[in-house]
Order: structure tokens, then sequence, then C-alpha cells
């Protein structure tokens, strides 16, 4: 009797240290790892076994069957979230499926500005350091067929706004996103349009809007900027933008808009060219969208910037000749 007392006792004795070092290997000794931070990639899909496997090869001095123990006797088997972790020591096996249970996964953010034209646009995607560049050696038609648009011309088409991504992310995944954050921005400005707007398709407004986005200098006017061409429109009377011209000049714009300029035969020249220029001339965001569809009631088919920011309208050319003379030749009003 005695020695099966003995017997009980020391296999309830290691027991009890196994059930120690299993706690202490899971929450409190700190996981080997060959660099601090390190950034490891849990692939979506992918089993226990195999995020395990792969989180060895990465660097991280954990056996695969450990995590799948751990991981199954906290009831996390299908909760662990895929994506590209950030791993700083010292971390534990517990603090590390912590981790991926919270999905707190690497994230990058990159900015697309209202305004931008489409090279910016590109510019800007070809410099973050964190993306996967597919679409360097790619020109602007194999950007568009890449992300199932069907436009041929890529100015315009994509939404100004923040996107976040994971490292490593394919800047397909960027035009994509933004192309369709786009198409849903303007079906929705396009179905709530104002009745009677001389445009004829979405195609249009989105023209439209990329010239409200470049000729407003105050979020106040916009509405009022985009009143102004929208009368114009409607009597056939030439669009006059700065924006526009500039845009068909390309390159060859070097800061000064001259008098020759102004008569340069370009399709983009609304000087010269009745109508809307032929493709958007910049990424519109939302607020200009909205303003091309509902602009606001005004008889003005002026304007003129005052140098703060906000713009002078007028209704007949006699009272723009004033404000011109005033805001932008200094001049005191007549």
């Amino acid at each position: 009797m005695n020695r099966i007392v003995v017997v009980l006792i020391a296999l309830g004795l290691a027991v009890a240290a196994g059930a120690g070092l299993g706690w202490y290997q899971y929450g409190v000794a700190p996981l080997p790892m060959d660099a601090s931070p390190m950034r490891v990639r849990v692939e979506r899909g992918a089993s226990l076994a195999a995020i395990g496997a792969s989180l060895r090869a990465q660097g991280v001095g954990l056996p695969a069957w450990k995590l799948s123990l751990a991981a199954r006797w906290r009831g996390d088997a299908s909760a662990v979230k895929a994506g590209v972790y950030e791993l700083t020591a010292p971390l534990t096996l517990a603090g590390l499926l912590d981790k991926f249970v919270r999905g707190e996964v690497l994230l990058f953010d990159l900015t697309v500005v209202e305004g931008w034209t489409f090279r910016q646009m590109r510019e800007a995607i070809a410099r973050h350091p964190e993306l996967q560049h597919d679409s360097v050696q790619a020109d602007d038609a194999e950007i568009l067929r890449r992300i199932g648009a069907l436009e041929t011309h890529p100015e315009g088409l994509f939404f100004p706004s923040t996107y976040r991504f994971s490292p490593g992310s394919s800047d397909f995944e960027i035009y994509a996103q933004a192309y369709r954050l786009m198409q849903r921005a303007l079906d929705e400005a396009w179905a709530a349009r104002a009745p009677d707007l001389p445009l004829r398709s979405p195609r249009e407004a989105l023209v439209l809007a990329s010239i409200v986005e470049k000729e407003t200098g105050s979020p106040a006017d916009r509405a009022l900027v985009a009143g102004v061409f929208v009368n114009r429109l409607r009597i056939g009377m030439l669009l006059q933008s700065d924006p526009t011209t500039i845009y068909g000049m390309g390159e060859r714009f070097d800061g000064n808009l001259r008098r020759d300029d102004l008569r340069a035969p370009t399709p983009y020249n609304t000087y010269t060219r009745a109508g809307l220029p032929p493709t958007p001339i910049a990424l519109p965001g939302r607020a200009s969208l909205d303003a091309a569809t509902s602009p606001a009631r005004t008889r003005a088919l002026y304007f003129v910037a005052r140098g703060d920011g906000s713009s002078e309208f007028s209704e007949d050319l006699a009272a723009h000749n004033r404000a011109v003379a005033r805001y932008q030749l200094g001049k005191a009003t007549q």
C-alpha cells in the first residue's frame, strides 16, 4: 500500500512538473528569434502545421507541434489570421498566438491626393518602399487591362483616398481598389444628380468633376464653380478653363500660361474648343463629384480668384472685368 502511494505521489509530481514546464514554455519563456524586430508572414488558409513550419523557416525558434498544441488547447485553431506581422523580443508563445488571433497585422498607408493626375499617382505608388512594384514596366493601358477596366485612358478613374495594405502587396491591388471606389462614388453621385443637367453620362460628369477639382480654391466655392461651368454648357459658351488647357500642354507647361498657349490647337484647350474636353484632367474627390452632379443654382457665368483661395463670381462680362481688374490687376473698382 505504501509503495502504491509513493508511485502515485511520484506520478503526481511528474505531471505537475510537466504542466509547470508546459506553462513556462507557453507563457513565460521567450521564443528564440533570429532578429528583433522581425517580420513574419502567415499565409491565408494555411494549416497550423504549415504556419508553424513557415515560422521556423522565417527565423522563429518554435516547433510546429508546439504551436498546433497551444492553439488547439486555447480553442484558437481556426482563429489565426493571415497577414504580415512584426515580432519584437521578448515574445512568448502566448503573446504570439494573441497577435495572430487579434490579427495585429502590419499595415502601411498610401494617400492619393484629390486633384492629382494619374501620372502623379503612379509616381507616388512607385516610390512607396513597402509595395511590390509589379506595374513599373507596365504602360497605362496594361494597368487598366490588369485591373479589369474597360476604359482606354486612365485619367480620373481612380478615387483619391488613403489606402492601407500589408507590406509586399502588389501595387496592382492599390490601382484596383482605387478604381472600384471611383466607380462606386461616381455611380452614387450620378444616381443623385440634379434634373436637367447638360451632361449625357456618368463619364461626362467625371470630366466636369475633374475640372471643378482643379478650378476650386475654397471648398465653399465648389458648387458655385460647378454651377458656372454647367451654365456655360447649357448655352454653348466656351468653358475657358486654364487647367484643361494646361493639361493639354503636358510637359510643355513651364508654370506660365501665355496668350499663344490659349490659342494652341489641343483637344483640351477649352478656349478654342466648345464643350467638355475628351477625358478628365485629374482625379476628383467626392465633393467635386457631388458638385458636378448637383451644382449650385446660380446665374453666374464667370469667376476669378480673389487671391485668398476664394473666388469672385459674376453674371456678366462687365462685372467680371471689374473683378479681374480688382483682384488680378490690382486696380481699383470703377
